[in-house]
């Protein structure tokens, strides 16, 4: 392995290391560490939190619909409760998983991003224990890159909108304000496959209350007066279909590409793998965690609160969200 002063050849000259070389590498970078596994992650981006409020509020308004125009006023007690049970657990688990993936850092715990939130006294020990972590191979080059500046690992794309690196990165989505990329794929894949169940469910639902509704001349099938029942209805039928179609068809597509080890901008750049490629069940198993078991069926795994990032009034690092 190369000495670490002729991997970070770059890495010394950059403008932010020059600054103060007297630092605690000790303190400064155990200290930063655990401020940074407590943060919060969140993208202030106006289009992406838009998207992310109308898909809670369609979920609520499909609860609403399901439960109060067409389970609640049902004669049959049993299919009331068996089929509330089920949609509001899959709409929990949606919610979840939507929840997961937009609060968690898509990259791993030694980010690229981390070195910019740091005070310049600290930087330059951050930088060398994260390079001592890559566990380089002689010869091996580093990138670096040019938009945010920042060592850029392995298979890592910059997002214009979250203005990072992200490693693996897939894509960036707006309905979930934020990239789907190595640490929370999972989360983005439990919640199209719940949307697209509850979706399926739902159209099913109202498949039986329009025969029911026809058959009882729609006098009782509902507490709320016909037309306002077939509006909701209608629309409920609209969104099941659209969000059936479009979570069925990003489902497939990502465990295509986990299954093949690739990303979808990397296979959009048709690029050559310069790694290790993990196929079918030892892909699904790297992006799961584990043989396969429920627990890949759930969001909450690995779940722990954390707390928000306090912005000092004067002087000192500002960490942002």
């Amino acid at each position: 392995m190369q000495p670490s002063g002729h991997r970070l050849r770059d890495v010394e000259h950059h403008p932010l290391l020059t600054e103060n070389d007297n630092y605690d590498s000790s303190s400064s970078s155990s200290s930063s560490e655990a401020d940074l596994a407590d943060r919060v992650w969140f993208i202030r981006d106006g289009c992406g939190m838009i998207c992310a409020v109308m898909t809670w509020l369609l979920v609520v308004y499909a609860d609403f619909v399901v439960t109060f125009v067409m389970l609640l006023p049902s004669k049959d007690f049993w299919y009331s409760v068996v089929n509330g049970v089920i949609f509001n657990c899959l709409a929990v688990l949606a919610l979840s998983s939507h929840l997961r993936t937009m609060l968690t850092d898509p990259v791993s715990a030694h980010t690229s991003h981390e070195f910019l939130t740091f005070p310049c006294l600290h930087l330059k020990s951050i930088l060398i224990e994260y390079m001592e972590s890559l566990q380089l191979k002689p010869g091996e080059v580093i990138y670096k890159c040019p938009k945010c500046c920042c060592i850029k690992p392995e298979r890592a794309h910059h997002c214009s909108i979250c203005k990072r690196c992200i490693r693996k990165m897939d894509h960036h989505c707006p309905w979930v304000n934020n990239c789907v990329g190595e640490k929370n794929q999972r989360f983005f894949v439990l919640f199209t496959m719940y949307i697209a169940l509850s979706s399926v469910h739902a159209l099913i639902l109202c498949g039986f209350q329009f025969i029911s509704c026809v058959r009882g001349q729609w006098t009782e099938c509902s507490d709320f007066s016909p037309p306002i029942t077939v509006i909701l209805l209608i629309f409920l039928c609209l969104e099941g279909l659209l969000f059936f179609t479009f979570t069925a068809v990003m489902f497939g597509t990502q465990i295509h590409s986990i299954c093949n080890d690739e990303t979808e901008i990397e296979r959009l750049k048709s690029e050559k793998p310069t790694w290790e490629r993990r196929l079918r069940w030892e892909g699904m198993k790297s992006v799961f965690g584990g043989p396969p078991s429920l627990l890949w069926m759930n969001p909450f795994v690995g779940f722990r609160f954390r707390r928000l990032p306090m912005r000092p009034r004067k002087g000192g690092p500002e960490f942002s969200v």
